[in-house]
């Protein structure tokens, strides 16, 4: 309710989620939120599993490897012919395809960020959720953050340091 509440307030709809390290629950919160976004009559999710080292989402689907973003940038495959309907609520899934080393490079091409301003943009009623790597362990987070609303840092209690907080919001 909060995230919609801040995102709504301010007009925005591309929302990134990250966390400072891994195993934290970020993907599993990226993941809930959609789902439950989706839920609502009036708008659309699409989730956007954009962490190319180590693509996750699919695997809280049940899915196995597939293809996805990573397909779509260096292969020409059409993003429609990539996204999933789980059948649950309004909602969308773009995987991540098979995992790359060079994602800093691919997150911050020109295609993919016109692919960001085309999901952005193509339905008002649409939020955008991208599921982004660890934000202390790769360039990636900084790189594409300029190309979201808003970040979503995910902590673990007991796990996340307040050093690594810190250095994550700074």
């Amino acid at each position: 309710t909060q995230v919609m509440h801040r995102l709504r307030e301010n007009g925005w709809n591309v929302l990134g989620v990250t966390s400072p390290g891994y195993g934290e629950g970020k993907t599993l919160t990226a993941v809930n939120l959609a789902v439950s976004l989706a839920m609502e009559a009036t708008q659309t999710v699409l989730l956007v599993d954009s962490n190319l080292q180590r693509p996750a989402v699919h695997r809280a689907f049940g899915l196995a490897e597939c293809p996805g973003l990573a397909d779509y940038l260096l292969d020409e495959q059409p993003v429609e012919d990539l996204l999933l309907h789980p059948g649950i609520g309004r909602f969308v899934l773009l995987p991540g395809g098979r995992a790359i080393s060079n994602s800093t490079e691919i997150l911050t091409s020109p295609k993919m960020i016109a692919l960001v301003e085309e999901l952005k943009h193509r339905y008002t009623s649409r939020v955008v959720i991208f599921d982004l790597p660890p934000l202390l362990h790769t360039a990636d987070v900084l790189a594409f953050a300029p190309y979201t609303d808003a970040l979503l840092i995910v902590v673990e209690e007991g796990k996340t340091t307040g050093e690594e907080l810190h250095r994550a919001s700074s």
